[in-house]
């Protein structure tokens, strides 16, 4: 009996990537549990308190852990595929760029450049045209947020010109 092109007597090893997420899960579970402990001091006229629905998804956390180290050590997931580099590079540069940028240039520019790098991180690398349309597109979301929901967004020279 065969499984893919492997034959069922050749086991996978465990996939150790998995086995780290569902670490990372567990321990995730165990600071929510540990948080929602805390809550639970916290006198409430019912039994359902502010501390429930935190325990509710700490234990969804804990099933989820538990599910992956399942599968990991079974070998059942598939084979993945090899991670670029440089699409996570661009994003994560653009969102130092956008926390880098907010205070001092506003809302539009700081989210125009993160746009722009997001762009060329998913290979649309013209950066002379996706960071004005950033820019374009990010006035109009602070435009909004800031002149009808009445939101405090950090407004830079580019919004001062409109409000």
């Amino acid at each position: 009996m065969t499984k893919g092109n492997t034959p069922s007597n050749e086991r996978r090893r465990p996939d150790r990537a998995a086995l780290a997420i569902a670490v990372f899960l567990a321990g995730l579970a165990g600071l929510i549990f540990w948080d929602s402990s805390r809550l639970a001091r916290i006198n409430s006229y019912s039994g359902i308190g502010p501390s429930t629905i935190p325990f509710v998804i700490a234990c969804g956390l804990l099933l989820l852990a538990a599910w992956t180290v399942f599968e990991a050590l079974r070998g059942d997931f598939p084979e993945r595929e090899r991670q670029e580099i440089a699409p996570v590079v661009w994003i994560i540069g653009g969102l130092a760029a956008q926390m880098l940028l907010l205070k001092s240039f506003g809302f539009s520019i700081a989210t125009g450049v993160l746009f722009a790098a997001a762009a060329a991180g998913f290979g649309r690398r013209k950066l002379w045209f996706t960071i004005p349309a950033g820019i374009l597109l990010s006035l109009g979301i602070w435009l909004l947020f800031a002149g009808l929901l009445q939101l405090s967004l950090p407004a830079g020279p580019l919004e001062h010109l409109f409000w």
